[in-house]
């Protein structure tokens, strides 16, 4: 079985999904979606995904969108295959499901808006950051990081004591982070800085984001 991907490489959203898919070993092909050329508001695409964004996973026929409903679905599908990303023990899955809800809630609202004004903005040409609201989401980030750091010096991971879903969905923003000149709010809190380390430097993430 090889898993069609619609989308980019370079999308925060597509890195998520192939991420998940080298961890768990399966084949997949990219399909190229040129946003610039505006193939993702196509009529063809807008089949595939009505909201008109990347990425759709294709599996012999059947359509999923939704980097996070994607990457649950190949867990799901190959629960025994490569590395467990969900776990079943029911305590463990409750700290699980809490870890992805603190990723969506907590961390990636904030660190999605400092890349879009920082270095999004620029490049689809909408002009110059906002300061006012990189300083306000700098700050509520850095406060939800505070809240982090005290949730890791409990546990080894987000989602508990096991590596998860919940610790993958935060990587290709918190990569950019660094890339706008923000990873210090990562490094500065000494229990933040080895879990980013340690999530940051799995095969799967480094050869999906180039950094063999």
């Amino acid at each position: 079985m090889v898993y069609k991907i619609y989308g980019a490489a370079q999308s925060t959203c597509v890195q998520r999904v192939l991420t998940t898919i080298k961890e768990k070993g399966l084949e997949f092909e990219l399909v190229p979606v040129d946003l610039m050329k505006g193939e993702h508001k196509s009529p063809s695409y807008l089949e595939k995904h009505p909201f008109g964004v990347i990425p759709v996973l294709e599996d012999d026929g059947f359509l999923i969108y939704e980097s996070r409903a994607i990457c649950r679905y190949l867990e799901a599908k190959h629960k025994s295959k490569g590395t467990e990303l969900i776990p079943t023990e029911l305590k463990a899955l409750g700290l699980f499901e809490q870890g992805a809800s603190i990723e969506t809630a907590y961390f990636d609202s904030n660190a999605s808006g400092l890349v879009f004004e920082k270095l999004f903005k620029g490049m689809m040409g909408y002009g110059a950051a906002d300061e006012a609201r990189v300083k306000q989401l700098s700050e509520k980030l850095s406060l939800n990081l505070d809240a982090y750091e005290r949730v890791l010096a409990k546990q080894e991971f987000i989602g508990g004591n096991q590596f998860t879903l919940a610790d993958l969905y935060h990587l290709p923003y918190g990569n950019l982070l660094f890339a706008i000149g923000l990873g210090n709010l990562l490094l500065d809190r000494p229990h933040v800085k080895a879990w980013w380390e340690k999530i940051s430097s799995r095969p799967s993430w480094k050869a999906v984001s180039g950094q063999h």
